[in-house]
Protein backbone atom coordinates (compact mmCIF):
# COMPACT_ATOMS: atom_id res chain seq x y z
CA UNK A 1 0.00 0.00 0.00
CA UNK A 2 1.36 3.42 -0.94
CA UNK A 3 2.12 5.92 1.78
CA UNK A 4 0.00 9.02 2.36
CA UNK A 5 1.60 12.15 0.87
CA UNK A 6 2.46 14.68 3.57
CA UNK A 7 3.46 18.22 2.67
CA UNK A 8 5.68 19.71 5.38
CA UNK A 9 5.98 23.50 5.16
CA UNK A 10 9.27 23.75 7.08
CA UNK A 11 11.54 20.87 8.10
CA UNK A 12 11.11 19.60 11.65
CA UNK A 13 14.02 18.28 13.77
CA UNK A 14 15.67 15.40 11.94
CA UNK A 15 14.63 12.76 14.46
CA UNK A 16 10.99 13.72 13.91
CA UNK A 17 11.38 13.71 10.12
CA UNK A 18 12.77 10.17 10.28
CA UNK A 19 9.76 8.94 12.23
CA UNK A 20 7.32 10.69 9.88
CA UNK A 21 9.08 9.23 6.84
CA UNK A 22 8.32 5.72 8.08
CA UNK A 23 4.59 6.40 7.74
CA UNK A 24 4.30 9.09 5.05
CA UNK A 25 5.85 10.22 1.78
CA UNK A 26 7.35 13.55 2.82
CA UNK A 27 7.67 16.68 0.70
CA UNK A 28 9.32 19.72 2.33
CA UNK A 29 8.03 22.93 0.77
CA UNK A 30 10.82 25.14 2.14
CA UNK A 31 13.44 22.99 0.40
CA UNK A 32 11.75 22.81 -3.01
CA UNK A 33 13.83 24.34 -5.85
CA UNK A 34 10.55 25.37 -7.47
CA UNK A 35 7.79 25.91 -4.92
CA UNK A 36 5.07 26.44 -7.52
CA UNK A 37 6.03 23.27 -9.38
CA UNK A 38 5.94 21.18 -6.21
CA UNK A 39 2.53 22.53 -5.26
CA UNK A 40 1.20 21.84 -8.74
CA UNK A 41 2.51 18.28 -8.56
CA UNK A 42 0.99 17.63 -5.14
CA UNK A 43 -2.30 19.49 -5.59
CA UNK A 44 -4.29 16.45 -6.83
CA UNK A 45 -3.32 14.23 -3.91
CA UNK A 46 -2.30 16.11 -0.76
CA UNK A 47 -4.93 15.97 1.98
CA UNK A 48 -2.68 16.80 4.91
CA UNK A 49 -0.44 19.81 5.50
CA UNK A 50 2.08 19.87 8.37
CA UNK A 51 3.39 23.25 9.49
CA UNK A 52 4.58 25.05 12.63
CA UNK A 53 3.61 28.12 14.59
CA UNK A 54 5.94 30.44 12.72
CA UNK A 55 5.40 29.28 9.12
CA UNK A 56 1.66 28.69 9.35
CA UNK A 57 -0.38 28.42 6.17
CA UNK A 58 -1.66 31.45 4.29
CA UNK A 59 -4.64 31.63 1.94
CA UNK A 60 -2.47 31.20 -1.15
CA UNK A 61 -1.00 27.96 0.15
CA UNK A 62 -4.42 26.67 1.17
CA UNK A 63 -5.83 27.51 -2.27
CA UNK A 64 -2.93 25.73 -3.97
CA UNK A 65 -4.05 22.47 -2.35
CA UNK A 66 -7.68 21.92 -3.41
CA UNK A 67 -7.89 18.49 -1.73
CA UNK A 68 -6.56 19.76 1.60
CA UNK A 69 -8.59 18.48 4.54
CA UNK A 70 -6.49 19.16 7.63
CA UNK A 71 -3.59 21.34 8.80
CA UNK A 72 -1.53 19.91 11.66
CA UNK A 73 0.71 22.43 13.40
CA UNK A 74 3.82 21.79 15.49
CA UNK A 75 3.24 24.45 18.16
CA UNK A 76 0.42 25.99 20.13
CA UNK A 77 0.14 29.29 18.22
CA UNK A 78 -2.10 29.27 15.14
CA UNK A 79 -2.02 32.97 14.24
CA UNK A 80 0.16 32.32 11.17
CA UNK A 81 -2.55 30.06 9.73
CA UNK A 82 -5.31 31.83 7.79
CA UNK A 83 -8.00 30.43 10.05
CA UNK A 84 -10.89 32.22 8.38
CA UNK A 85 -9.91 30.85 4.99
CA UNK A 86 -9.44 27.37 6.42
CA UNK A 87 -12.87 27.54 8.06
CA UNK A 88 -14.51 28.69 4.83
CA UNK A 89 -13.15 25.58 3.13
CA UNK A 90 -14.03 23.25 5.99
CA UNK A 91 -10.38 22.51 6.72
CA UNK A 92 -9.67 21.24 10.22
CA UNK A 93 -6.71 22.48 12.29
CA UNK A 94 -4.77 20.91 15.13
CA UNK A 95 -2.02 22.32 17.33
CA UNK A 96 0.06 21.04 20.25
CA UNK A 97 -1.16 22.71 23.46
CA UNK A 98 -0.43 21.68 27.05
CA UNK A 99 2.84 19.87 26.34
CA UNK A 100 4.82 23.12 26.08
CA UNK A 101 3.17 25.01 28.95
CA UNK A 102 5.74 24.38 31.67
CA UNK A 103 8.81 25.12 29.55
CA UNK A 104 7.31 28.35 28.20
CA UNK A 105 6.52 29.43 31.76
CA UNK A 106 10.09 28.60 32.81
CA UNK A 107 11.35 30.87 30.04
CA UNK A 108 9.07 33.65 31.22
CA UNK A 109 10.58 33.57 34.70
CA UNK A 110 14.10 33.26 33.29
CA UNK A 111 13.58 36.31 31.08
CA UNK A 112 12.10 38.28 33.96
CA UNK A 113 15.07 37.46 36.17
CA UNK A 114 17.52 38.23 33.40
CA UNK A 115 16.16 41.68 32.61
CA UNK A 116 15.55 42.60 36.26
CA UNK A 117 19.01 41.60 37.46
CA UNK A 118 20.78 42.41 34.16
CA UNK A 119 22.16 38.88 33.99
CA UNK A 120 22.75 38.81 30.24
CA UNK A 121 24.22 42.29 30.19
CA UNK A 122 26.57 41.66 33.10
CA UNK A 123 27.67 38.33 31.64
CA UNK A 124 28.74 40.17 28.49
CA UNK A 125 30.55 42.83 30.51
CA UNK A 126 32.48 40.25 32.54
CA UNK A 127 33.53 38.51 29.32
CA UNK A 128 34.64 41.88 27.95
CA UNK A 129 36.96 42.41 30.93
CA UNK A 130 34.99 45.27 32.47
CA UNK A 131 34.80 43.78 35.98
CA UNK A 132 37.05 45.85 38.22
CA UNK A 133 37.39 48.60 35.63
CA UNK A 134 33.81 49.79 35.12
CA UNK A 135 30.90 50.66 37.40
CA UNK A 136 28.10 48.08 37.59
CA UNK A 137 24.74 49.67 38.42
CA UNK A 138 22.35 48.27 40.99
CA UNK A 139 19.45 46.24 39.63
CA UNK A 140 15.83 45.49 40.57
CA UNK A 141 14.51 42.66 42.71
CA UNK A 142 11.59 40.39 41.84
CA UNK A 143 10.79 39.26 45.38
CA UNK A 144 7.62 40.91 46.65
CA UNK A 145 7.04 42.97 43.50
CA UNK A 146 3.85 43.22 41.44
CA UNK A 147 3.49 40.94 38.41
CA UNK A 148 0.75 41.57 35.86
CA UNK A 149 -0.11 38.69 33.53
CA UNK A 150 -1.94 39.37 30.27
CA UNK A 151 -3.74 36.15 29.39
CA UNK A 152 -4.44 33.74 32.24
CA UNK A 153 -4.57 30.59 30.17
CA UNK A 154 -2.37 27.54 30.60
CA UNK A 155 0.91 29.44 30.33
CA UNK A 156 -0.30 32.42 32.34
CA UNK A 157 -1.34 30.19 35.21
CA UNK A 158 1.96 28.30 35.10
CA UNK A 159 3.82 31.63 35.27
CA UNK A 160 1.69 32.70 38.23
CA UNK A 161 2.49 29.49 40.12
CA UNK A 162 6.20 30.12 39.68
CA UNK A 163 5.95 33.81 40.55
CA UNK A 164 4.19 32.91 43.79
CA UNK A 165 7.44 31.30 44.94
CA UNK A 166 8.99 34.77 44.72
CA UNK A 167 6.10 36.06 46.85
CA UNK A 168 5.11 38.39 44.03
CA UNK A 169 1.70 40.07 44.13
CA UNK A 170 -0.06 38.75 41.05
CA UNK A 171 -2.76 40.39 38.94
CA UNK A 172 -4.14 39.55 35.53
CA UNK A 173 -6.17 40.73 32.57
CA UNK A 174 -8.06 38.30 30.37
CA UNK A 175 -11.21 38.17 28.27
CA UNK A 176 -12.69 36.23 31.17
CA UNK A 177 -12.72 36.74 34.91
CA UNK A 178 -11.90 33.50 36.74
CA UNK A 179 -13.33 32.52 40.10
CA UNK A 180 -10.85 29.71 40.71
CA UNK A 181 -7.73 31.87 41.21
CA UNK A 182 -6.69 34.21 44.05
CA UNK A 183 -5.20 36.82 41.70
CA UNK A 184 -6.55 40.35 41.27
CA UNK A 185 -8.52 40.88 38.05
CA UNK A 186 -8.16 44.08 36.00
CA UNK A 187 -10.62 44.97 33.26
CA UNK A 188 -8.02 46.30 30.82
CA UNK A 189 -4.37 45.77 29.99
CA UNK A 190 -3.65 49.41 30.86
CA UNK A 191 -5.29 49.09 34.28
CA UNK A 192 -3.21 45.99 34.94
CA UNK A 193 -0.02 47.73 33.80
CA UNK A 194 -0.69 50.64 36.15
CA UNK A 195 -0.69 48.16 39.05
CA UNK A 196 2.41 46.21 37.92
CA UNK A 197 6.17 46.39 38.22
CA UNK A 198 6.53 43.57 35.70
CA UNK A 199 4.06 42.95 32.89
CA UNK A 200 4.20 39.55 31.17
CA UNK A 201 2.31 38.84 27.96
CA UNK A 202 1.04 35.24 27.83
CA UNK A 203 -2.09 35.66 25.69
CA UNK A 204 -2.84 33.84 22.44
CA UNK A 205 -2.35 36.05 19.39
CA UNK A 206 -5.63 34.96 17.81
CA UNK A 207 -7.40 36.62 20.75
CA UNK A 208 -5.67 40.02 20.62
CA UNK A 209 -5.33 42.42 17.65
CA UNK A 210 -1.90 43.18 16.24
CA UNK A 211 -0.15 45.90 18.22
CA UNK A 212 -2.84 46.00 20.92
CA UNK A 213 -0.24 46.32 23.70
CA UNK A 214 1.13 49.75 22.93
CA UNK A 215 1.39 53.35 24.04
CA UNK A 216 -1.48 53.36 26.55
CA UNK A 217 -0.18 50.23 28.28
CA UNK A 218 3.45 51.40 28.22
CA UNK A 219 2.50 54.76 29.73
CA UNK A 220 0.65 52.96 32.51
CA UNK A 221 3.59 50.62 33.17
CA UNK A 222 5.90 53.61 33.42
CA UNK A 223 9.65 54.30 33.55
CA UNK A 224 10.27 51.76 36.33
CA UNK A 225 8.34 48.98 34.63
CA UNK A 226 9.53 45.89 32.76
CA UNK A 227 7.75 44.16 29.87
CA UNK A 228 8.21 40.44 29.14
CA UNK A 229 6.70 38.80 26.05
CA UNK A 230 6.54 35.01 25.69
CA UNK A 231 3.37 34.97 23.59
CA UNK A 232 3.53 36.35 20.04
CA UNK A 233 5.43 39.34 18.71
CA UNK A 234 2.37 40.65 16.87
CA UNK A 235 0.61 41.48 20.15
CA UNK A 236 3.11 44.25 20.98
CA UNK A 237 3.36 47.57 19.13
CA UNK A 238 7.05 46.94 18.55
CA UNK A 239 8.13 50.32 17.05
CA UNK A 240 6.51 52.15 19.96
CA UNK A 241 8.12 49.73 22.43
CA UNK A 242 11.55 50.46 20.96
CA UNK A 243 10.98 54.21 21.33
CA UNK A 244 9.90 53.83 24.96
CA UNK A 245 12.93 51.69 25.80
CA UNK A 246 15.34 53.99 24.01
CA UNK A 247 14.29 57.13 25.86
CA UNK A 248 13.70 55.57 29.28
CA UNK A 249 9.92 55.62 29.36
CA UNK A 250 10.18 51.90 30.14
CA UNK A 251 12.98 50.48 32.26
CA UNK A 252 13.46 47.26 30.35
CA UNK A 253 12.03 44.46 28.26
CA UNK A 254 12.69 40.77 27.73
CA UNK A 255 11.45 39.36 24.44
CA UNK A 256 11.28 35.84 23.04
CA UNK A 257 9.08 36.87 20.10
CA UNK A 258 9.10 39.69 17.55
CA UNK A 259 7.23 41.21 14.61
CA UNK A 260 9.49 39.98 11.83
CA UNK A 261 11.22 36.80 12.89
CA UNK A 262 14.08 36.12 12.39
CA UNK A 263 14.83 39.48 10.72
CA UNK A 264 14.08 41.53 13.82
CA UNK A 265 14.30 45.32 14.03
CA UNK A 266 18.01 46.04 14.37
CA UNK A 267 17.36 48.93 16.74
CA UNK A 268 16.65 46.31 19.41
CA UNK A 269 20.22 45.04 19.15
CA UNK A 270 21.61 48.39 20.29
CA UNK A 271 19.43 48.71 23.40
CA UNK A 272 21.23 47.74 26.64
CA UNK A 273 17.97 47.36 28.57
CA UNK A 274 16.56 44.53 26.44
CA UNK A 275 17.06 40.76 26.74
CA UNK A 276 16.54 38.99 23.41
CA UNK A 277 15.82 35.33 22.70
CA UNK A 278 15.30 33.67 19.27
CA UNK A 279 11.76 32.36 19.96
CA UNK A 280 13.02 29.48 22.09
CA UNK A 281 10.54 29.31 24.97
CA UNK A 282 9.40 25.79 24.11
CA UNK A 283 12.75 24.64 22.76
CA UNK A 284 13.69 21.88 25.17
CA UNK A 285 14.44 18.31 24.20
CA UNK A 286 11.54 17.06 26.28
CA UNK A 287 8.91 19.48 24.99
CA UNK A 288 9.85 19.20 21.33
CA UNK A 289 9.62 15.41 21.57
CA UNK A 290 6.17 15.69 23.15
CA UNK A 291 5.05 18.18 20.49
CA UNK A 292 6.16 15.85 17.71
CA UNK A 293 4.38 12.91 19.33
CA UNK A 294 1.16 14.92 19.61
CA UNK A 295 1.38 16.07 15.99
CA UNK A 296 1.78 12.45 14.87
CA UNK A 297 -1.12 11.37 17.07
CA UNK A 298 -3.39 13.94 15.41
CA UNK A 299 -2.25 12.83 11.96
CA UNK A 300 -2.84 9.18 12.67
CA UNK A 301 -6.22 9.82 14.30
CA UNK A 302 -7.45 11.81 11.32
CA UNK A 303 -6.35 9.30 8.72
CA UNK A 304 -7.91 6.48 10.76
CA UNK A 305 -11.22 8.33 11.01
CA UNK A 306 -10.84 8.73 14.78
CA UNK A 307 -11.47 11.86 16.91
CA UNK A 308 -8.60 14.34 16.80
CA UNK A 309 -6.53 14.59 19.96
CA UNK A 310 -6.11 18.37 20.07
CA UNK A 311 -8.30 20.02 17.47
CA UNK A 312 -8.33 23.82 17.33
CA UNK A 313 -11.97 24.74 16.76
CA UNK A 314 -12.30 28.45 17.54
CA UNK A 315 -12.06 29.37 13.84
CA UNK A 316 -14.87 26.96 12.98
CA UNK A 317 -17.11 28.45 15.68
CA UNK A 318 -16.44 31.97 14.39
CA UNK A 319 -17.21 30.89 10.82
CA UNK A 320 -20.60 29.60 11.94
Amino acid sequence: MSKEALLVVTRYPEADMIVLAERYTLHVLAEAPDRAALLAELAPRVRVLATNGESGADAALIDALPRLEIIVSYGVGVDAIDLAHAAAKGIRVTNTPDVLTEDVADMGLALMLSVAREISRNDARVRAGEWGREHFALTSRMYGKRLGIIGLGRVGRAVARRAAAFEMRIGYHDRFRFDDVPYAYHDSAAALAADSDYLMVCAAADQIPRGAIGREVFDALGPNGFLINIARGSIIDEPVLIDYLADGRLRGAALDVFWNEPAIDRRLLALPNVVLQPHRASATIETRAAMAELLRANLEAYLAGQPLVTEFTAHLRRAN
